[in-house]
């Protein structure tokens, strides 16, 4: 309950945060030349005082495997000020990734005060995790899942399902207590169940799979390339000026930030069939040259826009096909297919639980080994999932 209260309150003032800088950058687009001096300050930040929290989400998951030493509470100063300033200046990043950095360095301050041992203090930061999930996307059904799937994918703790639950649904309500609320997205049409129909949810979600893939290989490869440049700073800003010439483009200024309007847009009107691959391109260079955020809404957009573009191709509606992207692409690219078909529920309704659920499963199949969350013990076998399918079934 402490760790979803502190959750819901952090992600409140992020989020309230959040959007006023998206605000006050809408209103003076001009910030976006900005973007690779806003870059330097960020690797400035990181390189002289974030040593220990520069993996990031990744240093959560291995501590969840491996308690060792606590999670500095710097990172949530650092994680929430680099990724406000990322945001202000133009750069495409989502924002779970900062939600769940600060709510598992909130928890893990609390073992020592009540004297947990290794097991007990796992549970503490599944618990913060799903509460940071919960609080910053408003899903806290999802959150239960994903915090114990993405985590520990062939042995469910089933000791933390009570305490992840109560933190889930502890931080997404301070959230709302606080007055921050989340984005609604809506289908306006879902076709009756037809083996046609769940036939074409399994061939878009072999394209939501293949989009899985080109995002995380891209930002890992781009993120090889900026790490041979010695010096920590200079990698978001070299990111930041290849992102100011990609701006110069017409029609590109979508791809800053969130992009929250264009994936509400794609439920209701068909995307160009480029937008999908510039997001990627757009969030590759900025997450891979070192900018501070998350991959979960990139990924939302990614699999909206190119589910919406696909209803030129796929008798199935136009909304339908967005919602089913928007969940679909981020099962591939984060290894959470359960998590996913929850969370389409949970925005969408149930009329459309069977057929996200086949495009999760497809994408996240499809997709093989490729994972947006590279810690070692995140690497679990495909046929694993039906064994996780049977678990929590």
């Amino acid at each position: 309950m402490i760790a979803g209260t502190a959750a819901g309150t952090l992600s409140a003032l992020f989020l309230s945060s959040l959007n006023l800088v998206t605000d006050f950058r809408n209103q003076h687009h001009w910030l976006i030349y900005f973007l690779p001096v806003a870059g330097f300050i960020v690797g400035l930040l990181y390189h002289y005082t974030g040593k220990g929290v520069e993996r990031g989400n990744n240093l959560l998951f291995d501590t969840v495997h491996n308690p060792k030493d606590i999670i500095p509470l710097k990172m949530v100063p650092l994680v929430l000020g680099g990724t406000l300033l990322t945001h202000l200046f133009g750069g495409s990043a989502g924002r779970e990734g900062t939600a769940l950095q600060m709510a598992g360095a909130a928890a893990d301050q609390l073992h020592k005060p009540f004297r947990l041992n290794a097991a007990d203090r796992t549970i503490l930061l599944i618990s913060g995790l799903s509460a940071g999930f919960a609080s910053v996307f408003g899903t806290p059904l999802a959150s239960i899942v994903f915090s114990i799937e993405v985590l520990l994918l062939a042995k469910i703790p089933y000791k933390a399902l009570l305490p992840a639950t109560a933190s889930a649904y502890m931080g997404a309500w301070v959230t709302s207590l606080w007055g921050v609320g989340h984005t609604h997205y809506h289908i306006p049409e879902v076709l009756p169940l037809s083996v046609k129909g769940l036939a074409y949810s399994g061939i878009a979600g072999i394209a939501f799979g293949l989009a899985a893939i080109v995002f995380v290989r891209l930002t890992e490869g781009l993120s090889h390339i900026f790490k041979k440049i010695d010096y920590m700073p200079l990698r978001p800003l070299a990111g930041g000026i290849v992102l100011v010439l990609l701006f110069l483009i017409p029609g590109t200024y979508k791809f800053a930030g969130l992009g929250i309007p264009t994936i509400v847009e794609s439920f209701s009107t068909a995307s160009h069939p480029q937008d999908f691959a510039l997001k990627i391109l757009f969030t590759a260079i900025t997450l891979g040259a070192g900018f501070k955020g998350g991959e979960v809404t990139p990924l939302f957009f990614i699999g909206a826009t190119l589910g919406s573009a696909l209803s030129v191709f796929l008798p199935l509606p136009l909304g339908l096909l967005a919602g089913m992207g928007f969940v679909a692409v981020f099962a591939g690219a984060a290894k959470t297919p359960l998590a996913c078909c929850v969370m389409a529920m949970e925005l969408f309704g149930l009329s459309c639980g069977l057929y996200a659920a086949i495009a999760c499963v497809v994408a996240y199949l499809i997709s093989g080994r490729h994972s947006i969350y590279n810690a070692a013990e995140n690497k679990t076998p495909k046929h694993l999932l039906f064994g996780k399918i049977r678990n929590v079934f």
